[in-house]
């Protein structure tokens, strides 16, 4: 068969013939793929650089995919063997059917996406409908689709946080009420912040930068006011694309009702990863076939992988590759 295939850690994936994967065992389904989303993870395996890198070599690139199996079903399902091949292994219980009229390109990039933003949203945020949230980094990939399913959990009120102008701006056609450029200075930042909570009282934060920015946001919800009363909230960490620590004083967990948590596979129990892959993932390709979710992609074919693994994907789109 033809794959996407690595030499060694660190190479970029070469397209060539690569062994057909054999089924090992009654649990396992062999399946026909489609196409895969190349993600960060997916690249830092391949570099070496993850604690679950590539243990044999050479091997195939990609965890996840949508294809079809030997029984016709359209399924997503993230792979025993790796997924950017024109074959691949998968568990014969782990896998999501997929609606038929989902372009197979747009089934392979949303999991990734509602994993980051669903689960933080739902399991771990515990949205409720009516309440207000801030999605903090909300014009990357995973936080514009943040946007549009809090608004179908029932968001009340949406603020959006970022610093590409062109991709905050999308994010009010996408869902949110107003929007807060991290490119402004500091001060400036807290007190657009402390007038939205002052109007519309934030009950969730999803972050996806941490560092600075949620320095920010933590000094804005901060309690202690006249009235000496405060609104609980609850943040949600899943990313660290502003960076991995913070400095957060005593003083601001002392005088606010704040709950600070993360978002993650080593947060969330394996009921909770069941739901995901048999309530909420089925749900939102439903929405994606429906045309109410949405997401930009960059596709290409898996002849092109070499180009296409080392070519720079705009913010806010998915690098998808088409296989079959």
């Amino acid at each position: 068969m033809k794959a996407a295939v690595i030499n060694k850690l660190g190479d970029t994936p070469k397209f060539r013939d690569f062994p057909e994967p054999e089924i090992q065992d009654n649990d396992q389904l062999l399946m026909t793929m489609k196409a895969a989303a190349v993600k960060n993870l997916d690249k830092l395996r391949a570099s070496g650089s993850h604690y679950a890198s590539h243990k044999e070599l050479p091997a195939v690139v990609g965890m996840d995919g949508v294809g079809i199996l030997e029984n016709g079903k359209r399924v997503y399902a993230q792979g025993i063997t790796g997924m950017v091949a024109e074959k691949a292994v998968i568990r014969k219980d782990k896998y999501t059917p997929i609606p038929d009229n989902l372009d197979w390109n747009i089934a392979a990039a949303i999991p990734n996406a509602v994993l980051g933003a669903a689960m933080a949203l739902k399991i771990r945020g515990q949205i409720k409908p009516g309440q207000n949230v801030l999605i903090n980094g909300a014009t990357g990939v995973t936080g514009q689709m943040a946007v549009q399913i809090a608004k179908y959990y029932g968001a009340n009120n949406i603020t959006t946080t970022g610093r590409n102008q062109k991709n905050l701006e999308k994010t009010k056609r996408l869902g949110a009420d107003q929007t807060v450029s991290l490119k402004e200075n500091e001060q400036t930042i807290i007190e657009q912040l402390q007038e939205i909570h002052r109007k519309n009282p934030i009950d969730l934060v999803i972050d996806y930068l941490w560092g600075n920015p949620i320095e920010l946001i933590l000094t804005a919800l901060k309690g202690g006011g006249l009235d000496n009363t405060t609104h609980k909230t609850r943040v949600v960490s899943v990313g660290t694309m502003a960076g991995e620590t913070i400095n957060l004083a005593s003083g601001i967990l002392k005088s606010s009702a704040l709950e600070i948590l993360g978002s993650g596979f080593g947060s969330l129990s394996e009921k909770e990863l069941e739901e995901y892959s048999q309530t909420i993932l089925p749900k939102m390709f439903q929405l994606a076939a429906e045309g109410k979710l949405t997401m930009k992609l960059e596709e290409g074919n898996i002849e092109n992988i070499e180009k296409l693994w080392d070519s720079k994907i705009g913010s806010g789109k998915r690098l998808v590759v088409s296989i079959n």
